[in-house]
Parts: structure tokens; C-alpha cells; sequence
């Protein structure tokens, strides 16, 4: 099973319920080598599940004491899709390998 991580809107209750119809189950995990700045979303599905205007977005800094802290979720190819759907087009999904050694999938800015 694929793992996505979240430091932003995906951890919200209501999101996963709308976007995957369940709650995800996952655990705490650190990115490293990132900051995160904010991006304000138009897509008006998209602000209506999250209720704001401006979404944190990673940037790569390349700097491993730049850490970023959220919860890497079990998902499955179709919730990646899902996720895929609810992250718009300002965001591009990467693989990367986390704090845990654990890999798992980003949306970092385009």
C-alpha cells in the first residue's frame, strides 16, 4: 500500500471524508530538506472542503535541519488518485524517503 503524507488540509476529518469516504489511518513522520510556504487556492471544490483560502505548499530547500512534521497515511492506488484530484494543479506529486525510512508520496509546489 502506497503512503501519502499530509502537513496540511489532508489531515482535516471532513477533507478525508470527502475526498477518500473514510477516515486515514497513518502515524507521525518528518520530512526533512523542506519549508513550507503558503499558496492561495481558486479551485472552488477545493476551498469549500478545506475551508481556506491558502494551503501550506513544500518547497525543497535541500538543508536536512529544515524539517517539516505530519502524519504519513496508509492510502491506496485509488485514494493516490483521489488525492491527485483534491490537490490542484499548483501542486505535483513526488516519491521520497522520510525521517522513519519509510517512503511515501509528496505534493510539493510546481
Amino acid at each position: 500500500m502506497p503512503n501519502l503524507f499530509s502537513y496540511g488540509t489532508l489531515q482535516k476529518e471532513q477533507v478525508q471524508l470527502e475526498t477518500f469516504g473514510r477516515r486515514l489511518q497513518g502515524e507521525k513522520d518528518t520530512l526533512a530538506g523542506y519549508k513550507l510556504s503558503m499558496l492561495e487556492i481558486t479551485d472552488p471544490e477545493v476551498l469549500r472542503k478545506s475551508g481556506q483560502k491558502y494551503h501550506p505548499v513544500l518547497e525543497f530547500s535541500g538543508n536536512n535541519e529544515d524539517e517539516i512534521e505530519g502524519v504519513l497515511f496508509d492510502v491506496t492506488d485509488e485514494e493516490i488518485l483521489q488525492a491527485d484530484e483534491y490537490e490542484v494543479d499548483d501542486y505535483k506529486r513526488i516519491e521520497t524517503v522520510f525521517k522513519s525510512g519509510k517512503i511515501g508520496f509528496i505534493y510539493v509546489g510546481k
